[in-house]
């Protein structure tokens, strides 16, 4: 390498390579990884090696340590210097170094004595390039030392033992800068740790849990706590260490927030309190005696918790010993209270979003569910709707369905769903709604004339919306046969089945501009006969659409689940469709409304119209609940989309509780029949919360569903043509052996007893 640099006009060029080959001094220069990479001529001929020897060579290949240099610890003194130069970057000097170097002139190994210093070379990026070590022979020195130690006549002894002396304390204090350097080095890489651990955190409890764990660990504490304020009640609540004991944690976990205790003190005041052994802190408060036999801590730093100029609580660590603590540790205890208090207020703050949300979202969904009224059952055909709304705790608003009849028997659907997600969308579909069936039932309009009135009356109205409705008009003539006319506003057409379960295609109308944008804008029609058993599913995006995926291939899946689940009830098929294709976790509002027409394809045996009455006052009549034993099983009835999870609990529990045979898988699918018209029931109709309970008896099972709306009673359809009726409740009427609802103040209980072996008619 060369450096050329200019004076009064000479270049000069120094060669560092000549340089170092030349030096009277013997170096050594190695790798990052302590691989040999040169030697200069003094350190070869010291060594009495040649380069070829050693360039290339990890240095302690080419210099094995003798057994007697290596520590009581069994580590090499001299690889640990050179690691701490490289990991430092600092020049790390060693005491005095014996060893045994070949004498080729004698022909054996002879001691030496060597000063030893290795140094870091640094790249520009600060990283420790290459370590160098400089290996200066003092064997002649110490020679020279022991013969003025005999004559002891002129001082020189004492002269050069002060020298050597001082030159060890040098090193030894360097040692003790290096080693303190390595420990804050570490300490504030595992406080780096548990920064991230709680950036990560998303409830108070987590952070705390962090703070009080790894956190105190990582300042060097022996134990701790962390205490947080309660200003409503007045208290602090304290999280402390396992270390602190489970006496500790009950005494001390709730504290006035106006006593002297320390946590509180801190937490209420936002001073730091220091104390040194148990005679400083009695005389702070004689309290803390106690609190020193409950924690096992003689040593206490306690700091306030704060940020923005807020006092969240305080950080109390805990050492074993008593001791003095130097201003750096207090700083560094109060720099770590310092991120304590960021991760916890951004907690708090997220906590306290979370919190509204919920409730926005809750608002938002109670208003849209009390306007989502429960769907006509006209005689010639069965309906069945659903509505999830996106797990987002924002995200409920403006989908919705619907389904009412005219005079005349024809019966309209409509699925639609406003732009947005809030309670202002929400509050948008009730208007629409509530229009469009104001609109539908002023005359004999089809389709398509209610959408464009519908966008016109937006516009007069000033609504400020945007919605995409599908509308499609059922009409049965004098012989029986029925009709679909079918009319779009940007929204997709239905998916239709017909009697085998195969999909009908179903014709675009023209015209399907959303609401909302252009009032003077038309739409037409589509019409398509159906037969008696065919299926019409009318649903929003939310049920198709996902992010990253073609939303061609969302309807295609949709189309081919209806068509593998064409054979089952209609109530059944809904359940699978949502199963299917959302999963308990919608990303977006998700509403749909099915119809089936011929209702006896709902699978029911038909009751008389005498055995319907009595069917009808056995639901609405107070009944005591049947004794139950046996084994049982209990599950939370949380959502509509976790009534998957509790059928594949309930098959399992009722597959285990009844002999194999031919006819377990028809027993258990009825009983599931059963058990999921309760449930759901108790979603839709009652309230939080609900659970149900099923006692696994010698010949039967007992089943109790309760939910806490014990005013909202079940109440089956009436007046059912026979062979017409017999859905939902009734339903179960038929497949259980007894059935009944009992009231109590709080709640109901809604319950059935089925035949492990039920003889079908």
């Amino acid at each position: 390498m060369r450096d050329e640099t200019g004076a009064r006009g000479v270049s000069t060029a120094v060669d560092f390579a000549a340089v170092f080959a030349r030096q009277p001094t013997a170096y050594l220069v190695m790798s990052a990884d302590l691989v040999i990479v040169e030697a200069n001529a003094a350190y070869l001929e010291l060594l009495g090696r040649t380069r070829e020897e050693l360039v290339g060579r990890y240095v302690f290949d080419a210099f094995p340590p003798a057994p007697e240099a290596l520590d009581p610890d069994g580590v090499n003194p001299l690889q640990a210097s050179f690691e701490r130069a490289r990991d430092t970057g600092v020049p790390d000097h060693m005491p005095l170094f014996h060893y045994e170097v070949h004498d080729h002139a004698l022909g054996r190994s002879v001691p030496r004595a060597w000063s030893l210093i290795s140094a870091p070379v640094l790249d520009a990026a600060g990283r420790t390039q290459w370590v160098l070590q400089r290996v200066e022979d003092v064997t002649e020195f110490l020679a020279e030392r022991e013969r003025l130690a005999e004559r002891r006549d002129d001082g020189g002894w004492a002269r050069l033992d002060v020298l050597e002396a001082d030159l060890f304390a040098r090193t030894q204090e360097l040692r003790a800068v290096l080693a303190a350097q390595e420990e804050t080095a570490r300490r504030l890489a595992a406080m780096a740790q548990v920064v991230l651990q709680s950036t990560a955190a998303e409830t108070v409890a987590d952070v705390t849990d962090v703070l009080a764990g790894a956190g105190l660990a990582a300042i060097g504490a022996d134990g701790g706590g962390i205490a947080l304020r309660d200003d409503e009640r007045g208290v602090v609540d304290l999280t402390l260490t396992p270390s602190m004991g489970e006496g500790a944690q009950r005494r001390y976990g709730t504290l006035g927030l106006g006593g002297r205790l320390p946590a509180a003190w801190a937490a209420r005041t936002g001073e730091t309190l220091v104390f040194a052994g148990r005679a400083e802190a009695e005389a702070w408060d004689p309290g803390m005696r106690e609190a020193f036999e409950q924690t096992g801590q003689q040593a206490w730093i306690v700091v306030p918790l704060t940020t923005a100029g807020r006092l969240l609580g305080s950080l109390s660590a805990g050492w074993r010993e008593e001791r003095s603590f130097s201003d750096a540790e207090i700083e560094l205890v109060q720099a770590f209270a310092a991120q304590c208090a960021q991760a916890l207020d951004r907690v708090q703050v997220l906590t306290q979003e979370r919190r509204s949300a919920e409730r926005s979202r809750r608002l938002a969904e109670d208003l849209q569910r009390s306007m989502l009224t429960e769907p006509v059952q006209p005689d010639h055909c069965q309906t069945a709707v659903r509505y999830l709304p996106a797990t987002g705790t924002a995200q409920v608003g403006g989908d919705w369905y619907d389904a009412f009849r005219h005079a005349d028997g024809s019966v309209d659907l409509v699925i639609g769903d406003v732009v947005g997600h809030d309670i202002g969308a929400a509050a948008t579909m009730g208007q629409l709604r509530s229009l469009l069936r104001g609109i539908a039932m002023s005359g004999a309009a089809g389709p398509a004339q209610v959408l464009d009135t519908m966008d016109t009356a937006i516009a007069q109205l000033g609504l400020a919306t945007y919605a995409t409705v599908g509308m499609g008009r059922l009409e049965r003539s004098a012989s029986g046969a029925t009709r679909l006319r079918w009319a779009s506003a940007g929204h997709p057409p239905p998916v239709v089945l017909d009697t085998d379960g195969v999909p009908v295609p179903v014709p675009e109308a023209p015209g399907r501009l959303m609401l909302g944008v252009d009032a003077s804008s038309t739409r037409g029609e589509s019409v398509l006969d159906l037969d008696d058993g065919a299926t019409v599913l009318l649903y929003t995006d939310g049920l198709v659409e996902r992010p990253g995926s073609d939303l061609d291939a969302g309807v295609a899946a949709l189309r081919e689940v209806v068509a593998e689940a064409a054979d089952l009830p209609l109530e059944q098929l809904c359940d699978r469709v949502v199963d299917r294709l959302v999963d308990g976790r919608p990303a977006d509002d998700v509403a749909l409304v099915a119809v089936r027409l011929d209702r006896a394809s709902a699978g029911t045996s038909g009751r008389a119209p005498a055995q319907y009455a009595a069917a009808h006052a056995g639901w609405h009549s107070d009944s005591p609940v049947p004794a139950v034993s046996g084994s049982r099983l209990t599950l939370e009835l949380a959502s509509l989309r976790g009534l998957s999870g509790v059928r594949q609990q309930l098959r399992h529990f009722l597959q285990s509780s009844v002999e194999p045979g031919p006819t377990v898988e028809d027993v258990v699918e009825r009983a599931v029949l059963v058990v999921d018209e309760l449930a759901s029931n108790a979603l839709r109709h009652g309230a939080p919360p609900a659970s149900l309970h099923i006692a696994d008896e010698e010949t039967r099972w007992i089943v109790l569903v309760t939910d806490s709306a014990p005013g909202r009673r079940p109440t089956p359809a009436r007046g059912r043509r026979e062979g017409q009726g017999g859905y939902g409740l009734y339903v179960v009427a038929d497949l259980t052996l007894d059935h009944g609802v009992h009231y109590a103040a709080d709640r109901k209980v809604v319950w059935v007893v089925l035949d492990k072996q039920p003889q079908l008619s």
